[in-house]
């Protein structure tokens, strides 16, 4: 099942411990809600940035961070931060992480509205790819906030 929030703060959620974020496959979190990740998960990010730097990690791939609280989803959504997200990379990645959310019994995962903001496309095709990897994972809830601020 998919909720839309309005406006929100995915950190701030009650009941949810997990989340994603849509990134790049060149290492870079250093613009939007990637650099609350990055200062968040400081540990996350070094591993990340790791796997990128190896070409370990690439478009449509997860690498999925426990953090001992919850798991960080990151979303290989962009090729580099020069790049525009693609389609077909949100949904690979998404397929993946309903998987891997299903396999470490992670019921409840928040994100912003991947790929539409740096990532440059239209939010409309994004949220249809959403809703139709969401119906295939009944039992996985994805709360996404179209729009990120701090101050909720």
């Amino acid at each position: 099942m998919v909720r839309y929030i309005e406006k929100g703060d995915i950190f701030k959620l009650d009941g949810v411990g997990s989340y994603a974020h849509g990134c790049n496959c060149a290492g870079a979190m250093d613009k939007g809600i990637a650099v609350s990740f990055k200062e968040r998960f400081p540990e996350m990010y070094r591993e990340y940035k790791e796997l990128c730097l190896k070409g370990a990690y690439n478009p449509g791939d997860v690498f999925d961070y426990d953090y001992g609280g919850g798991h960080i989803y990151n979303l290989g959504t962009q090729k580099t931060w020069r790049t525009r997200a693609r389609l077909e990379y949100i949904e690979s990645s998404l397929r993946k992480m309903m998987e891997l959310a299903l396999r470490d019994g992670v019921r409840k995962i928040a994100m912003p509205a991947i790929g539409a903001g740096l990532g440059g496309l239209i939010w409309a095709d994004v949220r249809s790819v959403i809703d139709r990897v969401a119906s295939a994972y009944p039992d996985v809830d994805l709360i996404v906030v179209e729009s990120y601020s701090k101050e909720d």
